[in-house]
């Protein structure tokens, strides 16, 4: 393998979004969970919903921050590395990404402030349309990231000057791109199970080490459920991304599934080894004639061979990446399942194998987010914009010495940074609820229709 310029950047990208994604996808699930905490807090009088409100908010705060360091980090990055791809699409994706900032960035960054401060100096209703507008404002961001990310997969309502630089001829074709519908509702519901398998997790490690409170057992209870009824709708819209990526990227969809051969039906196959010089997929364990089932119309069903080997995405990581993104899935739907289980039974406070297994199952939805935008974007190779400009032709003129210098940088400094953040969290998380308990002698907390002026900071209730 040659380190060249082109693929060291690709590396570089490739490490920035996979340590970026992780905070968005954990925070969009994480504004909901709170804005639900707080809404069921002032609907039902209960503490207990406090208590979660006050204990995840000191973690949200801080994956919210880092979220927004990593996104920064990446951005610059389109104006070194990828300046020729920033110059030639700028035009269509620069408007899609300052619209983010504009209507999400902003309004998160507006409602924050009260969110996590505005306890004693606003009334209830307002801190709770604080609550909500956070989390309203990650899911618009998600709404532009996307459109732009989506438009680089299925372009569409643009055309190419003679200097060959894109713009928009039609903005709602855009934005409305035929990948994007199906994209964004796959990534809020990956968003919305991570955090429901990071939280189920954290009350099956505190059920463990024996600090289990009422509030344990309400989060795992919410996560249990969330896991449930998710998994399942999750599971139909990555189908329908599968179809329109079946339309509009063949070769993707060839490589996820591993098919070389062009055949009216395909098997499934669940296990084996792509063999790129072979041309074939080896040690398969398949089951046949499925593909009916999955892609409708007809078609013959395009296998690698059809495609040029310089026009193919990376097979071997698309094929795997998808089966490990699927895998992870299923696990999180088989623990959401159980934890049913356990609650109908009495004992999802109770020590168990259960439990043991849900503290690692936690990362899970942070691995399937992650092999999963590796299918989408390694999928998408070798273009930038599919179908219209190469990733060879986005690269900015820069020496292989630099790139890998900054790359080697960007390891260190994630490495000592994020692996801190991670594990301050993982422990806030962990230690239980005594440190989100309002103050003994304030009665403002349980009494919603008592004037906020007297209620303390949740910061200053931490013990």
């Amino acid at each position: 393998m040659d380190l060249d310029a082109l693929l060291l950047s690709r590396l570089q990208f490739a490490f920035v979004v996979a340590f970026h994604i992780l905070f968005p996808a954990f925070t969009i699930g994480l504004a909901a969970f709170l804005a639900v905490c707080e809404g069921l807090w002032l609907w039902t009088k209960r503490e207990i919903f406090l208590r979660l409100y006050l204990h995840w908010v000191k973690i949200f705060a801080l994956a919210f921050a880092m979220g927004v360091v990593s996104g920064v980090v990446m951005s610059y990055q389109f104006g070194t590395n990828w300046s020729v791809f920033a110059d030639k699409a700028g035009s269509v994706i620069g408007p899609l990404l300052a619209y983010e900032v504009l209507t999400a960035f902003f309004l998160e960054a507006s409602f924050l402030g009260v969110m996590l401060f505005g306890w004693k100096r606003v009334g209830r209703g307002l801190h709770f349309f604080a609550t909500c507008a956070v989390a309203v404002g990650t899911t618009i961001s998600a709404f532009w990231i996307l459109s732009a990310n989506s438009w680089m997969q299925t372009p569409a309502g643009f055309a190419i000057d003679e200097a060959g630089r894109f713009y928009a001829t039609n903005w709602v074709e855009v934005i409305f791109n035929p990948s994007f519908p199906s994209r964004l509702v796959h990534m809020l519901l990956a968003a919305y199970i991570t955090t429901a398998a990071a939280v189920l997790a954290a009350g099956a490690a505190q059920v463990i080490v024996r600090r289990t409170a009422d509030p344990t057992i309400a989060q795992m209870k919410m996560a249990a459920g969330t896991l449930a009824l998710l998994m399942p709708l999750q599971i139909i819209a990555g189908h329908w991304s599968g179809e329109i990526a079946h339309e509009h990227q063949p070769a993707k969809i060839a490589a996820m599934e591993g098919w070389w051969e062009t055949k009216d039906v395909q098997p499934t196959i669940i296990f084996g080894m792509p063999d790129e010089e072979a041309g074939e997929t080896k040690f398969k364990i398949e089951i046949p004639g499925t593909s009916p089932y999955l892609f409708a119309g007809g078609k013959a069903l395009k296998g690698l061979n059809e495609f040029h080997p310089d026009d193919r995405p990376p097979v071997f990581v698309v094929f795997w990446g998808f089966r490990v993104m699927v895998g992870a899935g299923l696990g999180m739907l088989g623990l959401g399942v159980w934890a049913l289980v356990l609650w109908h039974a009495g004992r999802l406070g109770k020590p168990s194998l259960f439990h043991y297994l849900a503290v690692p199952g936690g990362a899970l939805g942070f691995i399937a987010v992650v092999t999963g935008w590796i299918v989408a974007e390694v999928g998408r190779q070798p273009y930038t914009v599919y179908g219209a400009l190469r990733t060879s032709e986005s690269v900015a003129p820069v020496e292989a010495g630099p790139v890998a210098f900054s790359l080697a940088l960007f390891m260190i400094v994630y490495a000592i940074v994020f692996t801190a953040g991670a594990v301050y969290m993982a422990r806030v998380a962990l230690r239980g609820f005594d440190d989100a308990l309002p103050p003994a002698s304030d009665k403002a907390w349980r009494a919603p229709g008592t004037p906020l002026a007297a209620v303390d900071e949740p910061a200053e209730t931490t013990a």
